[in-house]
Formats: C-alpha cells, structure tokens, sequence
C-alpha cells in the first residue's frame, strides 16, 4: 500500500482538503443525555454536502481500462472530490501510466480509510463518567430556602442615586432578577441573559462577552432617533448568566433552552448575550417551545451562512441554522439571512437555501442595490407573516473596523450607521420573540469597540421594542433630532 506521501507529491490540494469532511454522514448514536433536546437527524431527502457520483469522461474511462473494477468504482463514488478536484483527477489519469494511475488510487483509499468513521476503531460518542456525584452540579439551581427570604421583584444593585458607578455592572444598569417569579411580580419587559458558551467556536474568548458587555457603557440612555430613554420606557433586567459546561456544547444547550423558555414563559422577551453562535440552536428551539414550532420567524445577521453539516461534531457556531430548519422549529420560508459575505456558500449550497425558501441578502446585493434599497426589503419580509420574531446577530455581520473583537471577522461588512437603524425598525415593527447578540471576543480587542458597538446595538434594540410599546409608527424619528423640531426646516412641511 503506498504511503501518505504518495498523495501529497501528486496532490497537495488535496491534502489540505482532508478535513473538509467524510463521504457521507457516518450513523448517529446518541449518548445518553439528561436533558430533554433530541439528537440531532439528519433528514434522508437532504443530500447536501454528500458526494455526488463521478461521471468520468470517456477518454479517462478509456485510460483506466486496465485498472482495477473496486478502484475505478471508488472514483466514480465520488468521494474523491473531498481530496482533489475532478479536473485535476482527469488531468492526471490521463498523465500518468497505469501503474502511477493504480499508485494514485491506492493512496486516495488509503487516506479515505483513516478520515472515515470506523466502530470498534474510534469513537462514537465522547465518554462522560455517569458515576461522578458532581455531574449536574454546574447546572443545579440554588434552593430558594438557602436564601434569606424575601418578596420577589427586580432587586437594584446601585449604591448611589446619581447612577455614575458604584454597585455592581449589570446589562444597560438595569436591575437584577433571579427567579420567574422576580420577572412576573416586577412585569418586566426584557430580561437581558449572559450565556458564555465558547466551546463551539473553538475557544476565542466569546466565553467573555457577557462580562465585557456588563463592564462597558453603550447600552443605557437615551435614543436619539426616537428620543426615547429604554430604561425609563420599559422594565428591564439582568437575569444573569446562564451556567454552562464549557467542555461540551451539547450539555450546555439543553440547559440554555431551559432557561431561555424560563424567561419567554413569564411574557418578558429573551435577549441573550453570547457566547458563539451555537447558541442560536437552544434559543429559536426555546422560542418554539414557549410559542410553538413553525410561529416564529428569524432575521439572521451573519458573514457566514451557519449552514455546515456533515461535520464531526453535531452543533458548533457554524450549523445552528441547519440543525433549527431540520428538526422543525422554524420553518426555511420564515427565515432570513442578512449580511452574508464570507467564502463558505457555494451555488449546492444557495440551492439548498432557496429549496427550504429560504431569503438571503449577500453583500453582493448590497453592492449593486444599495444598502436601503436591501434594507427596506429585509424589513419588508420580517413583518409578512406577522409572526413573532427573532433576531439572532452575530457582530462579524458588521466590517472589523467596528468589530474587531470576534473570532471569525470577514471584510466588508456593515458600517455601524447601516446596522443601528435596522435593529431600531426591526424592534419597533415586529413582535420581537427574542434577540441574540453573539461571538463577542473581547481579548481580541484592545481598543473596546467591539464590547462598546455591541452594546450601542443593544440599546438600539430595546428602543425600537420601546417605540413599539408607545405605539410609535414604524420608521419614526423624533422631529427634535431631525430638523430643530421646524416644519420647514429643510424648506417643506415634513
């Protein structure tokens, strides 16, 4: 059997593509779990990203007349393309000898037999020790009897009236609460969560983005545009943080869908601060199971598409989207996506998107059409079916030069003006279900912008859902702000 190196002299593309994926989905076995999230299924009539049969041209199929039935079958299986693209393939068959032509083969199933799952060889599951006493312990809650007792409702943690500091840092200043019970006595509006998940992107500092976005200003005071203060408008909290296992993804969404259905059962919306992107998968499966599958729809800020399947793990930032539309909760014709410019779609996959019905607006479409242009139609289609909405932001959605604090960053994004307006409206004309704000990487940010800009978006948000509650007509800014409050201030009657 020739070596590993065979390949690389003939195909150093093609080693660089071993960890693209396997051929095929390999069988799902589930672990045992705790928690009440089903493994994730991969539907039988989705094919994407599984190898597709070779048809070989007939000069290559001429040349491989005396090579081996089993060889010459592997490449027309297909799996090939996970090594080395099929006109380099052809090229070199119709090169070489036979016997370099058989070498090349040998070595392609050589390294296809060590990429691909095998049992008894690797394993399918990472193993958890089910004996340790301390195994639900990161995620058990405290017993109220373990607390001095006390009537439930928000609890303010700053120590002097004039709010410039003291206390302790809380999302936009707000009050704390703890319970359900505290969000339904204070009538809260918003209860603003920190869930630190950073194992599903690969450990780059997302696991503190709730903290940085406490410890930095941004998100109180007043709105400008609407001139409208959210603290004082609405009641707001800071439900704390979410406990997670930072050592598995799969444990901590199950508790993250927990606790963000928690929140969305009392009446007050869910806005959670990530955290990486996988978490966008227990939030939309909480918004379904508080307000059932199929009722809430998705606006999806992104420079990735969050598509990825076929991977070795089942969820990470960048398959939410797959594993949300394939088990059911939100339908593919109530989501959107925004923003999207990075080079992972190809046309299989934009196909596949269109297929669910799916809406997409690249860059690209902002480049020939303008951003209002594209904006006003993605405000458009959030608002058709009138359903509950959820707006799950990735901030690598906006250029580096306002985010550079993010762990996957992708050039030429949205400018901070561009990004600002758009969550306004979309707070101010939607039902908002809830909002996510992820892959916020703060040791990748020296200068606090990415912390600073998030929160300038969060306090956008919580305007617009402020607007809303007013009755303020979408699209509404304060004429104050506008013209100096004149009429003809511009030399007409606004």
């Amino acid at each position: 059997m020739p070596s590993l190196n065979a390949i690389a002299a003939w195909s150093m593309a093609g080693i660089a593509a071993v960890g693209a994926a396997v051929a095929g989905d390999p069988p799902y076995r589930a672990p045992d779990r705790n928690a009440g999230t089903p493994a994730m299924q991969t539907p039988i009539e989705d094919d994407m990203g599984r190898p597709k049969p070779l048809e070989l041209p007939k000069d290559v199929e001429a040349k491989l007349a005396g090579i081996d039935k089993a060889k010459v079958d592997f490449l027309k299986s297909g799996v090939t393309g996970r090594y080395v693209e099929k006109d380099m393939l052809f090229d070199r068959i119709r090169t070489r000898t036979v016997e370099e032509i058989s070498a090349y083969i040998d070595a392609m199933q050589a390294l296809h037999a060590q990429v691909e799952y095998k049992a008894g060889r690797d394993l399918a599951a990472i193993p958890l020790d089910t004996a340790s006493p301390w195994f639900n312990a990161w995620k058990a809650r405290r017993p109220s009897a373990l607390d001095p007792r006390r009537d439930p409702g928000p609890v303010e943690l700053t120590r002097y009236v004039g709010g410039f500091g003291g206390g302790f840092a809380t999302f936009a200043g707000a009050p704390v609460a703890m319970t359900p019970e505290d969000l339904k006595a204070g009538k809260v509006d918003v209860a603003i969560v920190g869930a630190p998940l950073d194992m599903g992107s690969g450990w780059r500092n997302a696991i503190d983005g709730p903290r940085a976005m406490r410890m930095t200003g941004g998100a109180t005071g007043n709105d400008m545009y609407s001139m409208i203060n959210p603290n004082a408008a609405l009641k707001i909290v800071d439900y704390g943080d979410i406990a997670i296992d930072q050592n598995s993804t799969e444990r901590s969404v199950d508790h993250v869908r927990e606790m963000v259905a928690e929140i969305a059962r009392t009446g007050a919306i869910p806005i959670v601060i990530g955290g990486d992107h996988s978490l966008e998968y227990p939030n939309l499966a909480a918004a379904a199971d508080v307000h059932g599958k199929g009722n809430v729809s998705v606006i999806h800020f992104d420079s990735h598409y969050d598509i990825g399947r076929g991977r070795v793990h089942l969820l990470d930032h960048g398959q939410p989207v797959y594993r949300v539309l394939s088990e059911g909760h939100v339908r593919g014709s109530d989501y959107i996506q925004m923003g999207l410019r990075a080079r992972g779609p190809d046309l299989e996959t934009f196909g596949w998107m269109r297929n669910k019905g799916m809406r997409y607006h690249t860059m690209v479409e902002v480049e020939k059409w303008g951003w209002e242009r594209v904006m006003a139609r993605a405000l458009k289609e959030a608002r058709e079916n009138a359903k509950k909405l959820w707006i799950s932001f990735d901030v690598d959605v906006l250029d580096p030069a306002f985010m550079p604090g993010t762990g996957t960053p992708v050039p030429g994004g949205l400018t901070m003006r561009e990004a600002q307006p758009i969550m306004r409206n979309l707070c101010a004309q939607n039902d908002i279900a809830g909002i996510d704000i992820v892959e916020v990487a703060p040791y990748l940010d020296t200068s606090y912008k990415t912390a600073l800009n998030s929160n300038y978006l969060l306090n956008a948000c919580l305007a617009g859902i402020a607007m809303r509650k007013k009755g303020l007509k979408p699209g509404y800014l304060n004429p104050v702000s506008v013209d100096h409050g004149l009429d003809a201030y511009y030399g007409k009657k606004n």
